[in-house]
């Protein structure tokens, strides 16, 4: 057991806002069945065995099977570390964990945090820098999806199931309707399309156009594509009450308004789980959702299904999502150092490219990108290549330590305004009155 140690009160104060939304990206509710292990282990002296590592991941079903057999194959092919893998629950549940048991001093050694999270876990010292385990080496990771991995100039994490959002489409929905196959491209033409794709009977509406959780992942892509930032450059005021902020609802609620965006009913991930069903059902022709969700979906789609960047407003413009890997700092030196082989392999070229494939989450490594396994599977299906492609327009996830709390704030304001409980101008200021207070904490 490692020693026990007190922990300050930022870590009650972290540990607080932890039930609110961790967007980005996969972690979803029909992920919560799979993931073997203990939370806990006995480290091993170097002279005395291999060194025992504790890995808690947050991603369940077939993906985390796909998790627990990398680790097997590491254990198998490193006789001096033993990893030993535990499912913790989709990213909230992982992350609350994880705070817990340092405070407890029975912390895991690596584990998954949402990347929208790292500025939180790094400014509470929970985290490791990996710069002196790094030694350069994070330069092989796709820069794009490097920018959340930093936090005042060090190196916190290193990616691993990274996605973006995509729009979905059921190419057989657009044919029939005489629409591009291959998508809208704009704001406008998500609007027409939906017009065409929507069906009635009577007063009921049997199909829609368009469906997207009210979620703030998918509200600070659009907010990106609108011109707009989401907090100030120093990262201490909420910067969406302006007309970039406002645009994301005024699309949204004209579309519900007009009958053709069905808002999912749910909490969270729950919303994305009814819109990829009403996807797969065709009661919907085009979806926001995470290119995490690709395999499945291709899997059980009973139609062509094809996936396209996120229409574009002023511009394109998304942001990353998933998780990374980090070490926690609390280990012993020989844990960290232990930790960091095992981190590396798991984002290796050689392990991030099955992995990319059995997931449908973005390599995360150049050479991955370049590799003939790689371009022969984007050659096989396209779709897994878009999110690839539109990293060039892709922006991190905002990073200040009060955000983990504040997308919990943000995001029960769009719902609010999207339900006709306030109006837009009225939620968005009352996200930044709120949003002022966290970010000075």
């Amino acid at each position: 057991m490692k020693a026990m140690k007190k922990t300050g009160t930022i870590l009650c104060a972290l540990a607080l806002g932890l039930s609110g939304v961790l967007a980005g990206c996969g972690s979803t509710g029909s992920e919560q069945a799979a993931g073997t292990g203990n939370a806990t282990t006995q480290p091993g002296a170097a002279n005395n065995g291999p060194v025992e590592i504790d890995f808690w991941y947050a991603l369940g079903g077939e993906r985390g099977k796909t998790i627990e057999d990398m680790v097997k194959k590491f254990n198998e092919t490193h006789k001096d570390i033993k990893v030993k893998a535990a499912y913790q629950g989709a990213y909230q549940e992982n992350h609350s964990k994880v705070l817990a048991s340092v405070a407890a001093g029975n912390n895991p050694d690596v584990t998954m945090v949402e990347i929208a999270s790292i500025a939180a876990f790094a400014d509470a010292k929970v985290l490791e820098d990996l710069t002196p385990y790094s030694q350069g080496e994070e330069k092989k990771y796709i820069p794009g999806l490097m920018k959340n991995s930093y936090w005042k100039d060090k190196l916190y994490a290193v990616p691993f199931n990274r996605s973006t959002p995509l729009l979905y489409i059921n190419r057989d929905m657009l044919k029939e309707a005489g629409l591009d196959p291959n998508g809208p491209k704009t704001w406008e033409e998500l609007v027409s399309f939906s017009q065409k794709l929507t069906r009635k009977e009577g007063d009921k509406i049997t199909r829609y156009g368009f469906s997207t959780p009210v979620d703030i992942w998918f509200y600070e892509a659009l907010v990106f594509q609108s011109g707009g930032s989401v907090l100030s450059e120093d990262g201490k005021e909420l910067t969406l009450n302006n007309e970039a902020g406002k645009a994301p609802l005024e699309l949204w609620s004209r579309m519900v308004k007009e009958g053709l965006m069905k808002n999912p009913p749910g909490e969270n991930y729950n919303a994305w789980d009814v819109a990829e069903q009403d996807f797969l059902n065709q009661k919907v022709g085009m979806i926001f959702t995470t290119t995490g969700s690709l395999t499945e979906l291709k899997k059980n789609a009973k139609f062509d299904m094809g996936v396209a960047f996120l229409p574009a407003n002023k511009n394109y413009g998304t942001p990353t999502g998933g998780a990374n890997l980090v070490m926690l700092a609390k280990s012993s030196d020989a844990e960290k150092k232990a930790a960091w082989e095992f981190m590396k392999w798991m984002t290796d070229t050689e392990q991030t490219v099955p992995w990319s494939i059995a997931s449908g989450y973005m390599p995360v490594t150049t050479d991955a990108v370049d590799s003939p396994e790689m371009k022969a599977f984007y050659e096989k299906d396209p779709n897994f290549k878009v999110a690839v492609d539109q990293l060039q327009y892709g922006y991190p996830r905002p990073m200040a330590p009060g955000y983990k709390e504040l997308q919990d704030v943000i995001q029960k304001e769009l719902q609010r305004a999207m339900l006709g409980q306030a109006t837009i101008a009225e939620a968005l200021q009352n996200a930044t009155d709120k949003g002022s207070k966290l970010l000075k904490k």
